[in-house]
């Protein structure tokens, strides 16, 4: 299968007052298209790090990050933007939903800097609302929501730019269990339809929802696990 990330030789390191703590350390990795990643790992061991890397919200300190064969350092904030924009769905443990604005204008808000019109914007709202089961709540607040139905929006957010990638760190992790099940049944759903899915979490009966896994440790890959083979590093 096509590499649709790829990760060489990646270092991350942060200076906190006179400390340097290395986040990242000689990380290589590729993720193929059609994949569901879960990458697990204690506190501090840099899945967090790496995700933010694939996602372009961080840059690496040495290494490189390449998606779809393009090296991202190279790229201005403009086409980091527009490459977040066309390619990548984001979603957050906190859902990052705007508490201002209702389900549809939440669902809706990356259409907004992608200039689709409002009856195409309402249109892809209802979609997308119907898909993850809130099309009777596409006029509600978000404060007006259980968790699990704000996580859902913010599914629904990151599915309207078509992405081919969703990056997920700790979907479910301000859910109880039962709606944290169905938010990862959701996200099997969407990996079957194509979308590649990496998802950091650090619980392994979540990570079971994937089909790879990734351990870290230390800001290094301590383990793979593909449904063909399970390596130890």
């Amino acid at each position: 299968m096509k590499p649709v990330i790829q990760i060489q030789d990646v270092c991350k390191t942060y200076f906190m007052g006179e400390n340097k703590v290395d986040a990242l350390k000689n990380v290589s990795m590729d993720f193929c298209e059609g994949e569901f990643w879960a990458l697990l790992g204690p506190s501090g061991s840099g899945k967090s790090t790496l995700l933010n890397m694939m996602g372009c919200l961080d840059s690496p300190t040495s290494g490189t990050c390449l998606i779809d064969g393009i090296d991202v350092s190279t790229m201005n904030d403009n086409q980091l933007s527009d490459l977040r924009l066309s390619r990548l769905g984001f979603i957050f443990q906190s859902f990052n939903l705007i508490q201002q604005l209702t389900v549809a204008e939440n669902i809706t808000l990356p259409l907004f800097y992608q200039g689709w019109t409002e009856k195409e914007s309402q249109e892809r709202a209802i979609e997308l609302a119907s898909l993850v089961e809130l099309e009777h709540r596409t006029d509600h607040l978000p404060k007006e929501l259980s968790g699990g139905q704000q996580q859902r929006v913010a599914i629904a957010r990151a599915l309207a730019n078509n992405p081919s990638i969703i990056l997920a760190d700790e979907p479910t992790g301000a859910l109880d269990t039962k709606t944290g099940d169905q938010i990862m049944a959701l996200l099997t759903d969407l990996n079957k339809q194509g979308i590649t899915i990496i998802m950091v979490t650090h619980e392994p009966e979540v990570a079971d929802f994937a089909s790879h896994k990734l351990h870290m440790r230390d800001g290094i890959i301590e383990k793979i696990e593909r449904p063909e083979c399970a390596i130890k590093l």
